[in-house]
């Protein structure tokens, strides 16, 4: 059957959707059109015309250059829960080996960051995806200790975030 939204929850898909395509990653991009395609296809004719010409529009002034490391294969890993090896560059051009795990990906305004459990300094560490050199994946797994892992880091993150700034998980 046809999808039943409101105007202001069309609004809310679009914008949405649209923000992802302007995200700098080339495959979530075309995801996100592919979805809004796909929506817009399911609804009646009267919706059809309110998502086409939804009153608020996403623009970047400036766009995010695209991530030079593989952020499908870093969500990959993040989804089935195996440890990846990379290569990363820190502020001071010092490169390090590092086996971590991923937990999540952060869209921030202007770069992208990983959350990870780091082996080599046995903690929670944010690396910006911008300064992974190289990344490979192994065959190591660390199912099922990802969403309690991903919760302790928020939570850890959130206890010196002032109020305004607080990370959820998915509304949580």
């Amino acid at each position: 059957p046809p999808q039943t939204f409101t105007r202001l929850e069309i609004e809310a898909l679009v914008l949405g959707l649209a923000e992802v395509q302007h995200m700098g990653e080339p495959d979530l991009a075309a995801a996100a059109g592919a979805v809004l395609s796909k929506i817009t296809a399911t609804l009646p004719d009267r919706l059809q015309r309110q998502a086409l010409h939804a009153a608020s529009q996403v623009y970047r002034f400036e766009r995010r250059d695209p991530p030079v490391a593989n952020v499908g294969l870093l969500r990959e890993a993040c989804w089935l829960e195996r440890a990846v090896v990379i290569a990363y560059v820190d502020a001071d051009q010092q490169r390090t080996d590092r086996k971590i795990l991923p937990l999540a990906i952060v869209y921030l305004e202007r770069v992208l960051v990983l959350l990870a459990w780091c082996c080599l300094r046995q903690g929670f560490r944010k690396f910006r995806i911008d300064r992974v050199a190289d990344i490979r994946m192994t065959e190591e797994s660390f199912r099922p200790r990802r969403v309690p892992m991903l919760r302790d880091f928020v939570a850890s993150l959130n206890a010196g975030a002032p109020e305004t700034s607080r990370m959820t998980l998915n509304g949580q």
